[in-house]
């Protein structure tokens, strides 16, 4: 069986040593690059694409969160791990608004990392997974959308994705997962604790400014198709919910 290629983007080689051969150890086919025009080389449309790429925000020639965007434009499913040496909780959470699938900073265990490439390609697998669409929220199976208007939120399971009003939202797999659980009971309010636990994996290396975070970015995407709604409801001291009193239909401009 072909060993699933990780590809690492670091320009320090004793780095990508360490993580080569602890990915190698654990029946990985490391591909290492220094740079990150290299690394373009070895994605698609010049190449098919890893399994996975581990990625150091510090690069010497490109920024690391605008390389993880042409890697998005390139592959939009393609799972991305940040590794930095940056501590500082404003780049982790720049990270995680970009969609990232995980971020480890440096000193970081091999081993540990491994765990979590392994956790995040779990995750990729069951996504790609296509189990029957099932309705949420009031979403519409295909009969009942031939009959009448989209409802505000239509939850494919199958194809993870989620239109708003009809329009297909380009989401990351954190901000499906967040609307998703938040859509499956309106007006019921979840805390960042449970928002957690439903939506990542790993919880405990999580904390609530992820949440927030993620939830502002999904605000912003919904807001794009219908600026006068604010579906998100914000519990202080408490969490988010989906609003109950959402139009069936766009309000008129």
């Amino acid at each position: 069986m072909a060993r699933a290629q990780i590809l690492i983007v670091e320009d320090e080689p004793g780095i990508a040593d360490t993580l080569s051969y602890a990915l190698r150890t654990e029946g990985f086919e490391p591909l290492w690059c220094a740079t990150g025009e290299a690394a373009l080389q070895h994605l698609p449309p010049q190449a098919p694409a890893p399994a996975l790429v581990i990625l150091d925000v510090g690069l010497p020639d490109l920024n690391g969160f605008e390389l993880f965007k042409r890697i998005r434009e390139r592959a939009a499913d393609l799972p991305v791990v940040f590794l930095t040496a940056r501590s500082d909780e404003i780049d982790r959470v720049v990270g995680l608004e970009l969609g990232a699938d995980d971020y480890v900073a440096k000193p970081f265990s091999p081993r540990e990392l491994v765990a979590r490439v392994r956790t995040v390609l779990r995750r990729t697998a069951r996504a790609s997974a296509s189990p029957p669409p099932i309705t949420v929220a009031g979403a519409l199976t295909p009969a009942a959308a031939a009959a009448g208007p989209p409802t505000p939120i239509d939850v494919d399971e199958g194809r993870r994705r989620i239109r708003y009003y009809g329009r297909p939202l380009e989401l990351s797999r954190y901000e499906y997962g967040l609307l998703k659980t938040l859509a499956e009971r309106p007006g019921h309010v979840y805390t960042r604790d449970v928002l957690l636990e439903r939506v990542w994996d790993d919880p405990g290396d999580s904390f609530d400014r992820t949440v927030d975070a993620h939830v502002k970015t999904l605000r912003a995407k919904l807001k794009a198709v219908a600026p006068t709604l604010e579906p998100i409801r914000t519990h202080r001291g408490s969490g988010y919910a989906l609003a109950e009193d959402l139009p069936a239909s766009l309000p008129a401009a």
